[in-house]
């Protein structure tokens, strides 16, 4: 009767668990424990180009800073990983939103081209001086050496600033930027699907009730099973 309790109340725990976590996994809450932060000990450096961001932008915790307060949408803003002794850089996509980004002091050999991809909000790049901005030359207003410091200022448009139709995209699709020296292809407003082929809106409300239905049916179905066994035994 013990054992029968004990289950009975791990797959209440497990069903209740599954319920409140599908909503964050579906609609993509955040939160601010990203392991980028402690990629090195402490914290911002005092007086850097990123602590000075911070002090306007957000709270900062470990080497990043996030927008807004405790309890906002855990955007990093800004990160700093200078002087980690890093040799190269693998991800850093937990900070797609960040605007500045600090690699430099670090003896990072080469950094591969989609490193930047997606970072659509990047003005201000530091890096090591013998790296070469990504995208190149042309993808940034400023390139300029500092000291040991090559600076990456103020990203381009690779569209142009046009957001018209681009050769290179669809029909029924426009370029947009997506980092530096990339873009996107866009779905017009009331097309989507592959290459922007379908018209009308996407039924995200349909998906989500049959995801949330599949998702309730089967925990159900598996409590049942699982309480029928040890009731049995």
């Amino acid at each position: 009767m013990r054992a029968e309790v004990c289950l009975f109340t791990s797959l209440d725990l497990y069903i209740l668990c599954i319920l409140l976590l599908f909503p964050a996994v579906c609609f993509g809450l955040q939160h601010n424990d990203s392991p980028l932060c402690r990629t090195c000990e402490g914290q911002v450096q005092n007086g850097s180009s990123v602590w000075t961001f911070c002090l306007t932008a957000g709270r900062i915790q470990g080497r990043c800073c996030f927008q807004g307060n405790v309890g906002d949408e855990d955007s990093i803003v800004g990160l700093d990983l200078s002087n980690c002794s890093l040799s190269h850089v693998e991800d850093l996509h937990d900070a797609l939103a960040a605007n500045i980004i600090d690699l430099s002091n670090n003896p990072i050999v080469n950094l591969s081209d989609s490193t930047f991809q997606g970072f659509k909000h990047l003005t201000h790049l530091m890096l090591p001086i013998k790296l070469e901005c990504p995208g190149g030359n042309t993808s940034w207003d400023t390139v300029e050496v500092k000291h040991n410091t090559r600076l990456c200022e103020g990203q381009r448009n690779t569209c142009n600033q046009t957001g018209q139709m681009s050769w290179n995209c669809p029909e029924n699709s426009h370029c947009m930027p997506y980092g530096p020296g990339f873009f996107e292809c866009s779905c017009l407003h009331d097309f989507h699907g592959y290459k922007c082929l379908r018209q009308g809106h996407f039924p995200m409300l349909e998906v989500m009730a049959i995801l949330a239905g599949a998702t309730v049916i089967i925990s159900t179905l598996l409590w049942l099973t699982q309480r029928r066994k040890v009731k049995s035994t």
